[in-house]
C-alpha cells in the first residue's frame, strides 16, 4: 500500500473506530510502528488527527477529507459501484452529479453517451467530463469554491439548482444510518438537499464501509432514496434492515464481473 492510500486508510479507520493505538494500527494496515508513526506525524501536521497519550484521533474536522484522498479509499468497489450506476443512464437523461468520490468514479463510463445533461456542483467532476471531449451539456450552479472538496456551495448554489428538474441525481455519502438516513460530514451539505429536490429520482451510492456510521449532517431520509448501489460487503443484518424499511438495494461485487 503506497503512503498516500494508508494514510487515507487511517483516516478512514478513525473516522470508524475512534481513538486508536499505533499498535492498532500498525496490525490493521501490515506495517511497522515506525511508520505509522512517520504517518500520524504527517497527519498531525497537516491538522487531520491529533496525537494523544497511547494513540491517535481524528482533528475537529471529523473526518471531512480533501477529495483527492478520499479517491484512494475504497477505490475497487466505488469503480463497480459507478460501473453500475452509469448503467442506469439512458440518452437523453438530465442527471445531477454530487461531489462525491464514488460518484466521480462514473465519468469514465459516460464517455458512450452523446446527448445527456450533466448539472454538477464538482470542478473536478466537470474538468474529468471535459476531458471525454463528446457532445455533452454541462451546467454548474456557481457560488462560493469550496476546496476540500473541490466544489460550490452556498445560496448561489441551492438556488441554481431550484430553477432546474433533472431525471436522476447520483449521490454518495459519508454515513448512512437506519434512523437518521443519509449524512455527511460535509457541513455545508444545504446544496446536497437542493440537489435532492431538483431531481425525480435519487439514486445514492456508498460502499458497505458507510452503513452504520452517522455523520453530523442529515441529508436526506432513507424514504427519500429510490435506489441504493453498494458492494457485497455490506453485513447481511443490515441489508435486511434496510429492504424492510423498503430501500431498493442493488449489490455489486465478484459475482458481477
Amino acid at each position: 500500500m503506497k503512503p498516500k492510500q494508508r494514510h487515507a486508510a487511517i483516516l478512514e479507520h478513525l473516522q470508524s473506530h475512534g481513538k486508536t493505538s499505533v499498535d492498532e494500527l500498525a496490525s490493521r494496515f501490515a506495517t511497522t510502528g515506525t511508520t505509522i508513526r512517520k504517518d500520524l506525524t504527517l497527519l498531525e501536521d497537516e491538522g487531520s488527527v491529533i496525537r494523544t497519550y497511547g494513540g491517535v484521533v481524528l482533528s475537529r474536522e471529523e473526518g471531512d477529507q480533501p477529495i483527492d484522498r478520499k479517491t484512494h479509499i475504497n477505490t475497487a468497489k466505488k469503480q463497480q459501484i459507478a460501473r453500475r450506476a452509469a448503467g442506469l443512464i439512458n440518452d437523453g437523461d438530465s442527471l445531477i452529479f454530487d461531489a462525491g468520490s464514488t460518484v466521480l468514479q462514473m465519468v469514465p463510463y459516460l464517455a458512450q453517451f452523446n446527448n445527456i445533461t450533466v448539472m454538477t456542483n464538482s470542478l473536478t467532476i466537470v474538468n474529468e467530463l471535459v476531458e471525454l471531449d463528446n457532445d455533452q451539456t454541462i451546467l454548474m450552479p456557481g457560488g462560493t469554491y469550496r476546496k476540500n472538496s473541490a466544489s460550490f456551495h452556498g445560496s448561489l448554489a441551492e438556488a441554481a439548482f431550484s430553477h432546474f428538474s433533472f431525471d436522476k441525481l447520483f449521490i454518495g455519502a459519508d454515513g448512512v444510518d437506519l434512523n437518521a438516513g443519509v449524512t455527511t460530514f460535509n457541513e455545508v451539505h444545504t446544496v446536497s438537499q437542493a440537489m435532492c429536490r431538483a431531481a425525480k429520482q435519487l439514486i445514492l451510492l456508498v460502499d458497505s464501509s458507510k452503513f452504520g456510521r452517522k455523520s453530523p449532517n442529515v441529508v436526506c431520509e432513507l424514504s427519500a432514496v429510490n435506489l441504493l448501489i453498494t458492494d457485497r460487503g455490506i453485513n447481511e443484518e443490515y441489508l435486511s434492515a434496510l429492504r424492510e424499511k423498503g430501500i431498493n438495494v442493488l449489490l455489486v461485487g465478484e459475482s458481477d464481473e
